[in-house]
């Protein structure tokens, strides 16, 4: 049987098959554009799946705890020195007296691990802290009920960290030069409309929040442990604490996998910021007094304790133990000099001993993981 054409040559098919040979090239380069774009996204995923589990998980030939072990035994080893040195800096009563010291250090040392582990930092929080402070006394000086006071106390603090999470994640200005710029501005703000005075008058029943036990504990004391056990629990159990080590490790790696990083980095110093209100709050009804310069260097004891808690401040790694033992380690130390020799500038010297100690610690414990 002889096959026939149905059409003449150079008629209708010829053209057909002559416009689908020009079309080919350019359906097979958006087929390719396909197939990277996907392998792009296994690759990103596979990225982030590996980082997360190798920092969420213990190695199974090493132990997954040095650095915190090595916190405790300095812990333990100043304790002991204390005790040798002058017993009744650890007694109990003593101990609990100054344990009141530490409450604001510990709440914005929780959020401040979170925006370290994502590869940020907030250099503003104790100017928050201080506007915080100025605005709550403000409000209850112009006759607010406390309770409103309090409120708008901590809705600027959540809208000074939002504005810098907006300058961090939307305009992509570096997280140094933001946070640097508003530890200026804020305080600035601060001083300015409270005119560098300080503001007093507060009732009595509100030293409940700063000074109040529940069942024997501190009230800020239940504070930090709720907002300590939300963040753990965000870390280890949710999906966010995966975006924040994937952030961390990979920002361009995230965003191919579909994490939202601008919408967490906006919820991360907005969290920061809430933080700063919550500890004015704490810190006016502690001293019944709200004035601008309170928090001054305040960022720097939070930064220290996280990176001497083992987070990295390159970002990807941390954890909200190690932050806990940071903070008592700190604390223990100030006050510590402070009892002993009763002299500030000690503490600077050994904030900053303890600062360039915490990145070493981290770097060797790195290279040995």
């Amino acid at each position: 049987m002889t096959l026939q054409r149905t059409t003449a040559p150079g008629t209708t098919t010829d053209a057909a098959h002559d416009a689908a040979h020009d079309a080919a090239p350019d359906a097979a380069a958006v087929n390719d554009a396909a197939v990277n774009d996907v392998a792009a996204n296994d690759v990103a995923q596979e990225v982030i799946v590996e980082n997360a589990a190798a920092d969420g998980a213990p190695r199974r030939h090493a132990f997954a705890f040095w650095h915190e072990g090595v916190l405790l035994a300095l812990l333990l080893a100043l304790t002991a020195w204390a005790w040798r040195a002058d017993a009744s800096f650890v007694n109990p009563p003593t101990q609990i007296e100054l344990l009141g010291h530490v409450w604001e250090l510990a709440i914005l040392a929780v959020p401040m691990t979170l925006v370290i582990i994502s590869g940020g930092i907030d250099l503003s929080v104790g100017s928050t802290m201080a506007l915080c402070a100025v605005v709550l006394g403000l409000a209850h000086e112009a006759g607010a009920p406390l309770g409103v006071s309090v409120s708008l106390a901590i809705l600027t603090g959540i809208a000074a960290g939002t504005l810098n999470g907006v300058f961090v994640a939307r305009l992509r200005v570096h997280p140094l030069l933001v946070t640097l710029a508003t530890l200026a501005a804020y305080r600035g703000v601060a001083e300015g409309i409270s005119q560098a005075r300080p503001i007093s008058g507060f009732p009595e029943s509100f030293g409940w929040l700063g000074r109040g036990h529940v069942a024997g504990v501190p009230v800020p004391g239940l504070i930090f442990a709720a907002v300590a056990m939300a963040a753990a629990v965000t870390l280890s159990r949710a999906t966010a604490g995966v975006w924040l080590r994937a952030i961390g490790h990979n920002e361009t790696a995230a965003r191919f996998s579909g994490v939202p990083v601008e919408r967490v980095r906006i919820w991360l110093y907005t969290l920061s910021g809430a933080a700063a209100g919550i500890c004015a709050v704490l810190f006016v009804s502690r001293r019944n007094t709200a004035k601008a310069d309170i928090g001054a260097g305040l960022e720097l004891d939070v930064i220290t304790a996280v990176v001497l808690g083992g987070t990295s401040i390159f970002g990807g790694r941390g954890g909200i133990g190690g932050t806990l033992l940071g903070v008592l380690l700190i604390h223990q130390t100030r006050e510590w000099v402070s009892w002993h020799w009763n002299r500030d500038e000690l503490n600077l010297i050994v904030l900053g001993a303890l600062l360039i100690f915490s990145v070493l610690l981290n770097r060797f414990l790195s290279k040995e993981r």
